[in-house]
């Protein structure tokens, strides 16, 4: 005796799937998933009875037919989903009843918006030359600091070698550590 199936139903784009399966991890593989459609109720249980019946005659292949479409579901089914019809373009009488006209606009005075972009160049001018200034006085003390590290360098080899001709002359006196 073969396992029992279950028949399983999803939407993949234009068509409606139905497959016979044991399990929802073999009804995934017969559509060639890897994602758990289950998992967010993109496929769920069949219940509508042309559906199982038409999938229990052929286990494990899934079967289509378009969405929204009460055909038979079919391995290479042949209809395409219907597509409404557009909405016919209005007479220009009905589009002038039913827009009505607008008035043309005033000119808006741009004289505020002006003022506020000129008040903004001159903050981020004014920035800019802040910038170059701190940036200048940085490079001062930094040439500062380089100019004090190697005269104490210097300052600092000169008493190390005091302390050594000192301590040399000490010993050579009679002196002890």
């Amino acid at each position: 005796m073969g396992r029992k199936l279950k028949v399983f139903q999803a939407q993949f784009g234009f068509y409606d799937s139905v497959v016979a399966a044991p399990s929802q991890s073999a009804a995934l593989r017969a559509w060639g998933t890897h994602q758990n459609l289950f998992a967010n109720g993109d496929a769920k249980v069949a219940t509508d009875e042309a559906a199982v019946a038409a999938a229990r005659e052929h286990p494990g292949t899934p079967l289509r037919r378009a969405v929204g479409s009460s055909d038979r579901f079919q391995l290479d089914p042949a209809s395409l989903p219907k597509v409404p019809d557009p909405p016919k373009p209005a007479s220009a009488k009905q589009a002038a009843r039913a827009t009505p006209a607008a008035a043309p606009k005033a000119s808006a005075d741009r004289t505020a918006l002006d003022a506020a972009e000129a008040g903004l160049r001159k903050l981020d001018d004014a920035r800019r030359r802040e910038e170059a200034s701190l940036r200048s006085r940085q490079a001062e003390l930094d040439a500062a600091k380089a100019a004090a590290q190697g005269a104490y360098v210097e300052a600092r080899k000169t008493a190390t070698a005091a302390i050594v001709e000192a301590r040399r002359a000490y010993r050579k006196a009679g002196g002890v550590d």
